[in-house]
C-alpha cells in the first residue's frame, strides 16, 4: 500500500460540518463517518491533531450580535467547541482510537489543559489530540486556532474540511461562473479577499509557511485522500 504523504497533520473541522444538513446540533452519522476515516489515517501511522469549530451551537459575532459584549460572546463560542471536541472524542474512543482532549480554557474535570509538549507526546504515541476552546482568546477564530496549533505541533499541513470543495474566485452559490483554483498563494487569497480563512489565520499560515488544503467534508474519505497526497480541493501555499 502507498505511504501517506504527511506524517503529522492538523485537521480543522467546522462546527457546521459536524451538524450535517441540520446546520445546528450534532449529526452523529457525520461524526461517525469522519471518525472512521481518522481511524484509517491513524492506522497508517499518521499523527492527527484536530481543531473543531463551534458554529453548530454558537458563533460569537453572528449569534451575539449587538446583544452581548463581544468578549463574553466569544467565550460562549469557545465552550461550544468544547462540546464538539468531547463528542468527537467519544465516537473515536468507541471505535478503539486513543484520544486526548486539550482545551485552551482550563476545565480539568473534562479535559487536559493545552500543553504543547504533552500534545506532541500524545501524537508520538499514536493518540489523536483534539484541541478545544480555540486559542483561548476572544477576537480570534477557530481557523486561527488551527493555524496556531499546527505551527506549535510542527504539523506538515492544515487540512481544512469545510462545506465547500475548494477555493473559488467568488461565491459559487451567488456567481455561477466562479472559477475554482487548484492552487493559490497566501498573498493572492489576502489580496482578493477570498473566503478561505479569515485574514489573521491566512497571515499566520503564510508567516509560518504551513500549506493549507481546503476540501469538502461532504465525503469524509477526502480526509484520507488528502493525507495520501491525492489532488483534491485547493492547496494554499507559497
Amino acid at each position: 500500500m502507498e505511504k501517506p504523504k504527511y506524517k503529522r497533520v492538523l485537521l480543522k473541522i467546522s462546527g457546521e460540518a459536524l451538524a450535517g444538513d441540520a446546520s445546528r446540533g450534532l449529526d452523529f452519522q457525520v461524526i461517525e463517518q469522519v471518525c472512521d476515516v481518522v481511524k484509517k489515517c491513524v492506522g497508517l501511522g499518521v499523527q492527527v491533531g484536530i481543531v473543531v469549530g463551534g458554529g453548530n451551537f454558537w458563533r460569537g459575532v453572528k449569534d451575539g450580535g449587538d446583544q452581548m459584549v463581544r468578549v463574553r460572546s466569544d467565550h460562549m463560542g469557545m465552550l461550544a467547541t468544547a462540546i464538539n471536541a468531547l463528542a468527537v472524542a467519544d465516537v473515536l474512543e468507541q471505535k478503539g482510537v486513543e484520544v486526548r482532549v486539550q482545551t485552551a480554557i482550563e476545565m480539568r474535570a473534562v479535559a487536559e489543559p493545552y500543553i504543547r509538549s504533552r500534545a506532541i507526546r500524545h501524537l508520538e504515541k499514536g493518540r489523536v489530540v483534539i484541541f478545544g476552546c480555540g486559542t483561548g482568546n476572544p477576537f480570534f477564530s477557530t481557523d486561527t486556532a488551527a493555524v496556531l496549533r499546527a505551527a506549535e505541533i510542527d504539523a506538515e499541513v492544515i487540512l481544512l474540511a469545510k462545506n465547500i470543495d475548494g477555493v473559488y474566485s467568488a461565491d459559487p452559490k451567488k456567481e455561477p461562473g466562479a472559477v475554482k483554483y487548484d492552487s493559490i498563494s497566501y498573498s493572492e487569497v489576502l489580496a482578493k479577499r477570498l473566503q478561505v480563512m479569515d485574514s489573521t489565520a491566512t497571515s499566520l499560515s503564510m508567516d509560518n509557511k504551513i500549506p493549507v488544503l481546503l476540501f469538502a467534508l461532504k465525503d469524509p474519505e477526502n480526509i484520507l485522500r488528502a493525507v495520501m497526497g491525492e489532488k483534491i480541493g485547493t492547496i494554499v501555499q507559497g
